[in-house]
């Protein structure tokens, strides 16, 4: 019977253990979700950067040619 203390001891570990394992998959899939959202907005901003540093980029160009041409 002494045997006894120790498998009650082994299954509240592990019961915790389990507890505690939910516990973090509930949180990384939450960091996880944030973090697509987060990953979205920045290549949405970041795409629109680049779209409107190549606009100005035309326009000095265009600028350029028809000083160059008066």
């Amino acid at each position: 019977m002494s045997y006894l203390p120790s498998i009650v001891l082994a299954v509240v570990g592990l019961v915790l253990l389990a507890v505690l394992l939910i516990a973090v998959s509930r949180g990384l899939r939450r960091f996880r979700s944030a973090m697509s959202m987060v990953r979205t907005s920045t290549s949405e901003r970041t795409g629109l950067l680049r779209a409107r540093s190549a606009g100005v980029r035309v326009a000095l160009e265009q600028r350029r040619r028809t000083s160059d041409n008066q």
